[in-house]
Order: structure tokens, then C-alpha cells, then sequence
């Protein structure tokens, strides 16, 4: 009898066609810089990372009643990899990038956004 095949996950692109505009912070201060976050064929895009050469990075959610919790790796050739967590209520999000630099986290802010 030949076995089944497993069913692979299928990722849940919920938030595809959705634009925040944001501001990104360090820890302890109140302003930062401009960002437009963006989701789109199952990717997610960061403004203010394109000077960094960032590019964009598969994303996977989770819907919870009415919330959504994502999570994306970008990364750029000469500064690493940026670990995205976020969760969007309605037309807002909060998340957090985590700088990650030879497997180790070497900074964390914070992004404040709303849907456009």
C-alpha cells in the first residue's frame, strides 16, 4: 500500500494588498524614521530598509479573531538579516525588527503603524 502524501501547510497570505504607514523607533526614543510597510504576491516590504539594500521577504500569518500575526526575514548583503514580528488589529499594527548580525541579535526597535 503506498503511503499518502503529507499535506504541506499552504501560507496564509492575509495580508496581501494591505500598505501601513509608520514611523520606526529605537527603544527609549520618540521619534525615528518614516516607513511604509507593505504586503503583497505573499511578501513584505519595508520603505524605510531600501537604503540599507533590504530587499523584500516571504511572510507567513495567523489570523485570531481579529488579529493577525506575521512574521518575515529580510535581508541585505552588507548589514544581515531583520527579523519582522508583528500583529495587525483593524488598521493598526505594532512590531518589532530584530537586527540580526552572524546568528546574533545585536538590536531591537520597534514599529508603530497604520493602514493606509
Amino acid at each position: 500500500m503506498a503511503a499518502l502524501p503529507t499535506p504541506h501547510p499552504t501560507p496564509d497570505h492575509t495580508l496581501d494588498g494591505r500598505r501601513f504607514d509608520g514611523i520606526v523607533l529605537e527603544r527609549g526614543k520618540t521619534s525615528g524614521d518614516a516607513d511604509t510597510l507593505t504586503f503583497e504576491g505573499g511578501r513584505f516590504r519595508s520603505s524605510a530598509c531600501d537604503r540599507y539594500d533590504y530587499g523584500d521577504g516571504p511572510y507567513t500569518a495567523t489570523v485570531s479573531g481579529d488579529e493577525v500575526a506575521f512574521e518575515c526575514e529580510t535581508e541585505s548583503p552588507k548589514y544581515g538579516k531583520l527579523l519582522w514580528r508583528g500583529v495587525v488589529r483593524g488598521p493598526r499594527m505594532d512590531a518589532t525588527l530584530t537586527m540580526m548580525r552572524d546568528g546574533v541579535a545585536v538590536g531591537e526597535k520597534w514599529i508603530l503603524a497604520g493602514q493606509v
